[in-house]
């Protein structure tokens, strides 16, 4: 039998190290330290050291995936939004209902996957800092407002190519459907907690139907016969 010090020395080696069993997990840890902490505090506000404490690793190893705050940022804003669009466009491909059903899908599927959850937070972010870091506001425009934008022109296209929808101004169309989306965001994140006193409390899935129904009934279109006048 080995002595005890050639068992102690085989059992460690077949042990692989805590930093190789942590591999794959940590950086999953870092992004999620630092979305609740972007969300919390803001960018600016937000130092790397504070991120690399609630995931429990150290500055250096925050660095070592991550080598700046804003490749930090970009990493998370690619993880929880980003990332979203391949999905999206492919459910566009595949959908068989109508426009209007297809609209109602998109604004409710984007409350659920980004609205509803801590991501949403990086919109308001965006809003309150983009103008003190430009280099950021270029990115979120090119990965997070130019992919929603061709993606909801490709929903409203499809109405007008199926003469479900009249022709619009696409580019203001595309605002319209964006619009009550941010608002929801900003109303959670801040404006919320001004909610006036004895109004009803405002509930996201029935103000999303609502906003539905208010754009379906601009965009349907027209009987032939009809007064565009009245």
């Amino acid at each position: 039998m080995p002595p005890l010090s050639r068992l102690l020395s085989i059992n460690k080696s077949d042990e692989p190290p805590r930093r190789e069993r942590r591999k794959e997990a940590r950086p999953g840890e870092l992004l999620g330290a630092a979305l609740d902490l972007f969300v919390e505090k803001g960018f600016a506000a937000t130092r790397a050291e504070e991120v690399a404490a609630r995931a429990g690793v150290s500055k250096g190893t925050l660095f070592l995936y991550f080598p700046s705050k804003e490749e930090l940022f970009k990493a998370v804003v690619r993880e929880s939004i980003t990332g979203r669009f391949n999905e999206w466009n492919a459910e566009f491909e595949s959908f068989e209902g109508s426009t209007g059903d297809m609209l109602r899908y998109c604004m409710n599927t984007w409350w659920e996957r980004i609205g509803a959850t801590k991501a949403s937070g990086i919109t308001k972010l965006m809003m309150s800092e983009a103008s003190n870091f430009p280099e950021l506001a270029i990115f979120y425009q090119q990965e997070v407002m130019t992919p929603a934008h061709q993606l909801i022109g490709r929903v409203l296209q499809r109405g007008i190519d199926r003469g479900e929808f009249r022709q619009i101004d696409m580019a203001y169309a595309i605002f319209s459907v964006i619009a009550p989306l941010t608002f929801l965001v900003m109303w959670k994140h801040s404006l919320g907690a001004c909610q006036p006193i004895g109004l009803p409390a405002l509930v996201p899935e029935q103000y999303i139907a609502s906003q539905v129904d208010m754009l379906l009934h601009g965009l349907s279109v027209r009987p032939t016969n009809e007064n565009p006048k009245k």
